[in-house]
């Protein structure tokens, strides 16, 4: 299912927990918190007019079948208590009984039809919310919290699913029956009727005066909600970590103070929302009362029958009982316009890497090639700060090319720009001759496998981890490239092999274990291009020694753009590029870097005698 965004715009910085609108203040709180807010989702429950015709038409029989009843007790009053009519009590009640069978069936079916739409419109929106999310860029992410969209997902979408089922339900039920009752009581007292009628607008005035209030405070309540459940993941997903330092105690004070704060916000709107209801009850059946007062007095002067009377007055209870539930849904629609304004912020954000309007077709087959034509990068959220100046360098077809470097010297971001997950402030990344932001950034991503230096594992089977690099290989392509990247081992050591849950983010296994896995995965998805940012970092000795056996003969034929610091994995580098505060300042081959006394060979001295020192210590422990 493909989404467009509700509305165009780009992102603040802060992301959706900003105010990422262009508005400010009290007018974008006004505007995230309208009705309007619902109107984007109207398309969704569009899609099935079928469903929603099936519930108008049981609707109107429920409705029709309640409004038949009031005629029949007036009938009953007027004409029914007398001895020669037993007949006709029998007839009406008779009817009454039809009438109530009606009723049923037709409310059981309009609540099975409008509650499933709700289902079904909210598990759209929540794969409309979550297809968008997959498309924005890193930058996005870097300025919000996973727990917080997570929320979005769930807790809004939930409450919005009440604006499209169960209050839906009642508030059309109630629609229907108030409308159909004013008439009813046109038809039966235009006298009284217009008394009714003169006290609507004292009832309807207030709940539309308050229900601004009342919407604000609801989001401002499941924006509490949010921040809470945004700490409560980042909580859980630390669990070791927390659990070393012991901070369970200050983390749990920190994650009740949140709840308490989302508590504080919910009560106040909910306070706002009951104290809404009971004004509009009171008034509602305060008007009846006063109404009822004065038909009697006309019963007493035979200006009206009893049952007449009584006819009008079943009609007003309807009437005041279903506006009296329309206040309540009004309040319930209004917390839901909240959480649709806060679906509506992710939806309107638009991804700022994204396919150009006609993307240009890379070369087939690929070249393998790499260029940075005086490039200038700084991230979004540094951006007085750049991390690399002016770089240039090309990578031809099927070279391996180690960059190498002091920590913070940009080698990573280089893999970042390649890939496309940002874009430079000036200059441009070239691949296969292209500049990236001229080609569409997933053909561009196809043709590169890439090994990052934190492995992401997810909770599903190893052999699911694996496939992640090509959805569509086959078990022994699968198997292979874990023989390849020396995770078969450890992997049949499993309790059920490849078929093995391995916890969420890998848990469950080691950390080089992981790197073993996120290889094979890069092994799987066979690219001309292959990025290693530190693929090797995690591995002891003896599985570093087999994974780079693997990797040499996976370079083979492809461009491999190696980062490292570990300078004895990139010996065997065509070339080797040392960086420094975001520049190139040596470039060269292991032997002639050494030779040149520069920043190569003073970091490999400290790292080969370091090495060397730690060997000898085994040793002599031995």
């Amino acid at each position: 299912m493909s989404v467009s965004p509700a509305t165009a715009g780009t992102s603040a910085p802060g992301g959706p927990a900003g105010a990422a609108s262009g508005t400010t203040g009290s007018d974008a709180r006004a505007d995230r918190t309208s009705l309007r807010s619902l109107l984007p989702l109207l398309p969704y429950a569009l899609r099935y007019r079928g469903r929603i015709v099936a519930a108008l038409i049981a609707l109107v029989m429920a409705s029709g079948a309640t409004l038949i009843i009031p005629m029949a007790v007036r009938r009953i009053i007027d004409y029914g208590f007398q001895a020669d009519q037993a007949a006709l009590i029998d007839q009406y009640f008779g009817v009454m009984i039809a009438v109530v069978g009606v009723l049923a069936c037709a409310s059981a079916a309009r609540y099975y039809l409008v509650m499933t739409l709700g289902e079904r419109v909210m598990a759209d929106v929540r794969s409309a919310v979550f297809d968008h999310l997959t498309r924005l860029d890193p930058g996005f992410y870097d300025t919000v919290k996973s727990g917080e969209i997570v929320s979005r997902l769930t807790a809004d979408t939930t409450q919005i699913k009440s604006a499209f089922g169960a209050s839906a339900s009642v508030a059309l039920r109630n629609l229907v029956l108030f409308i159909g009752a004013i008439v009813m009581m046109v038809i039966t007292s235009p006298k009284l009727s217009g008394l009714v009628l003169l006290a609507i607008p004292v009832i309807v005035l207030p709940l539309v005066a308050s229900g601004r209030s009342v919407r604000q405070r609801s989001r401002l309540a499941q924006d509490r909600l949010a921040d809470a459940s945004a700490y409560a993941t980042e909580a859980v997903g630390a669990t070791r970590v927390m659990q070393a330092f012991t901070a369970e105690r200050s983390t749990v004070a920190r994650f009740a103070r949140a709840a308490e704060d989302a508590f504080e916000t919910a009560r106040a709107a909910t306070l706002a929302r009951s104290m809404l209801t009971a004004v509009a009850i009171f008034l509602i059946f305060a008007s009846v009362v006063a109404v009822l007062w004065y038909g009697a007095q006309d019963v007493m002067a035979d200006r009206i029958t009893a049952g007449r009377l009584s006819q009008f007055v079943l009609y007003a209870v309807f009437g005041a009982g279903a506006l009296g539930e329309l206040s309540q849904v009004w309040s319930e629609v209004s917390s839901a316009a909240g959480a649709a304004g806060r679906i509506a912020e992710i939806l309107s954000i638009e991804p700022k890497i994204r396919a150009p309007r006609d993307p240009k077709p890379l070369p087939t087959p690929a070249l393998g090639t790499v260029d940075f034509q005086s490039v200038t990068f700084a991230y979004p959220t540094r951006a007085e700060d750049p991390v690399l100046h002016r770089l240039s360098f090309s990578v031809a077809s099927g070279e391996r090319v180690a960059i190498v470097g002091p920590s913070g010297a940009g080698k990573s971001t280089i893999v970042q720009l390649i890939l496309r997950f940002y874009d430079p402030q000036s200059g441009q990344v070239v691949v296969d001759g292209l500049p990236v932001t001229d080609v569409d950034p997933q053909a561009l991503r196809e043709r590169i496998a890439f090994v990052p230096q934190d492995p992401v594992v997810f909770g599903a089977t190893v052999e699911e981890n694996i496939r992640y690099g090509r959805p569509h290989a086959s078990d022994a392509e699968v198997q292979k490239a874990a023989e390849l990247a020396a995770a078969d081992g450890f992997i049949r050591a499993l309790p059920q092999g490849y078929g093995s849950r391995i916890g969420e983010r890998g848990v469950t296994l080691s950390g080089g274990q992981r790197q073993r896995l996120a290889i094979a995965r890069a092994i799987l998805r066979d690219a001309p291009i292959l990025l290693l940012d530190e693929a090797t970092s995690a591995l002891d000795a003896e599985s570093e020694t087999l994974v780079q056996e693997a990797l040499d003969r996976l370079m083979e034929g492809r461009t491999t753009i190696v980062i490292a610091h570990r300078l004895a994995t990139v010996l065997k580098a065509d070339r080797i590029l040392v960086m420094d505060g975001g520049r190139i300042v040596e470039e060269g081959t292991h032997a002639t870097l050494v030779n040149a006394g520069g920043l190569y060979a003073r970091l490999a001295r400290l790292q080969f005698e370091a090495g060397a020192a730690a060997l000898g210590m085994e040793r002599a422990a031995e």
